[in-house]
């Protein structure tokens, strides 16, 4: 910290000051039996009466100090707690001689946190507050806060200095309240279905569950390198093997990968596995999921994001390869044909990489010309194959999966199919991702040996799904950047934060 800054030692000065005249800059001693929030509702009957005080009622509140307006005899300030924010009125009169004019005049500020004891009342304007007896500052604030009483707006700021962005936006604590009572919620609605929460390894041997590039850590232990997880599935499924019928996880996954407004190298996600369930019990325990969120959240169902409005009382489905010609216009003479579908996409000035087969080429249409068109909630089933290495074939179509994924707003929110449970499909499609990866693909999966292994012993008929849920809290918060509901979000390094593991 930059302790020179003239701000800065000011009010070190004043902290020395207060501790000279026997006051402890930093005490540890409240005695808060309140909150603000608890305080307005519990008194808020006095603002209909006549004398709007009440003098037989004592409090002893908490809080920051976001406003301060200093007179000669009394100043208002406002204070706020996690709940929410609260007047004061600090009269000379009603503290100990001397208190007021030469400790809260002169060493009391913006930033600093205090304790006050005092009753209730009602100002002239009608505004509920407290008139206080009592006065302990508990936290003296050496860092100024932002002038701008209405908050951070640098977004920069925001995010490398999340700790300031919540003192000063209430806003933005509301979100992350909200994405606390998200998760929670998940965890209940789970456990309440049967589902027993795991924990499963986050450095694994071997780079799997997904299509994704790793980080690299290293064990000094073992002397091995790690792969900091990229999902968990491949775990969760040893133990419905192991006799588990169904498990769930909430948890931080890993890929080093772009950023972006939908995208931060780790993320959040549940990944939920049901033993003797298809992808499409699947699809309608997603819907039920969105309901009792929806209900327990008090949200409408007909929900504003952006200029959008999305309604989540209308969820369809549709097959990936009928969705390119109805929802993408692709004509449907292109996308069955490998040599067609690279014409169409080069007429469209679209790079295509060498290589790639059929199920790649229609993923490709899939996202340029289908993904941002849906909205309302939809189900994208039956993926090819070649782009769905751990699903289970559909008995009636070998060349497409029983998968889907959930779209909302124009972007994926989930990912689910019947789990491939025979081995030596497993073992020949594991080897065509090897292939993938020698040939260039470095997010292809690996081989993992042992969870063939682990098949081999026999799976049940199980559906799996995992859903972000840091984009599902961008959803229900109209939030458009990962960043404004991650509380600490990566960010490119400044230029004391450069330094590598050989430099230091």
């Amino acid at each position: 910290m930059a302790f020179e800054n003239k701000f800065i030692q000011q009010r070190i000065e004043k902290a020395q000051l207060l501790r000279d005249a026997g006051f402890n800059p930093y005490s540890n001693d409240s005695q808060r039996n309140t909150t603000i929030e608890k305080y307005l509702n519990v008194n808020s009957d006095i603002v209909e009466k006549e004398d709007q005080r009440d003098e037989n009622r004592h409090y002893c509140v908490s809080g920051r100090i976001k406003f301060l307006r200093i007179m000669g005899k009394a100043s208002f300030v406002k204070i706020e707690d996690e709940s929410g924010m609260l007047q004061i009125y600090v009269a000379r009169d009603n503290l100990p001689e001397g208190f007021y004019n030469t400790i809260f005049k002169k060493n009391i500020e913006v930033g600093d946190i205090i304790e006050v004891n005092g009753y209730p009342f009602v100002t002239g304007k009608g505004e509920l507050s407290l008139h206080v007896n009592d006065f302990k500052l508990l936290t003296k604030a050496i860092a100024p806060l932002p002038e701008k009483f209405h908050g951070v707006t640098d977004k920069e700021i925001r995010y490398r200095k999340r700790y300031l962005d919540l003192i000063m936006n209430a806003d933005v604590r509301k979100t992350f309240k909200i994405r606390s009572k998200v998760i929670s919620l998940t965890r209940r609605f789970f456990e309440d279905k049967g589902f027993l929460e795991v924990e499963t390894p986050m450095m694994h041997p071997i780079a799997g569950g997904a299509n994704a590039k790793p980080f690299v850590t290293h064990h000094n232990a073992l002397g091995i390198d790690r792969f900091l997880r990229i999902a968990p599935e491949l775990y969760l499924k040893r133990l419905i093997v192991g006799g588990f019928e169904a498990v769930f996880e909430i948890n931080r996954n890993f890929r080093n990968e772009g950023m972006d407004a939908t995208h931060n190298p780790e993320f959040t996600s549940i990944e939920f596995y049901w033993a003797y369930k298809t992808y499409k019990d699947l699809i309608e325990i997603t819907k039920e999921y969105f309901q009792y969120l929806f209900e327990h959240l008090n949200l409408p169902t007909l929900l504003p994001y952006g200029e959008m409005e999305i309604n989540f009382d209308n969820f369809t489905e549709i097959p990936l390869i009928e969705s390119l010609t109805t929802i993408g216009g692709v004509p449907a003479e292109v996308v069955n044909e490998k040599e067609k579908i690279i014409d169409f996409l080069k007429s469209k000035n679209l790079t295509v990489k060498p290589g790639m087969n059929l199920g790649q080429l229609q993923g490709e249409l899939f996202d340029e010309f289908v993904e941002k068109k849906l909205i309302d909630p939809t189900f994208i089933t039956e993926y090819p194959v070649e782009i769905s290495p751990l699903a289970r074939r559909s008995d009636d179509n070998p060349e497409i999966t029983e998968r889907f994924e959930l779209f909302i707003a124009g972007r994926e929110i989930a990912n689910a199919f019947s789990e491939l449970n025979d081995p030596v499909d497993q073992y020949e499609r594991f080897k065509g991702q090897v292939d993938a990866k020698d040939a260039g693909d470095d997010e292809a999966h690996e081989m993992d040996e042992d969870f063939i292994d682990a098949l081999s012993y026999g799976m049940a008929p199980t559906a799996g799904q995992g859903i972000g849920m840091d984009r599902l809290v961008m959803l229900l918060t109209n939030e458009h950047s990962i960043r404004d509901v991650l509380l600490f979000p990566a960010m490119k390094p400044i230029h004391n934060e450069e330094k590598t593991t050989e430099e230091e």
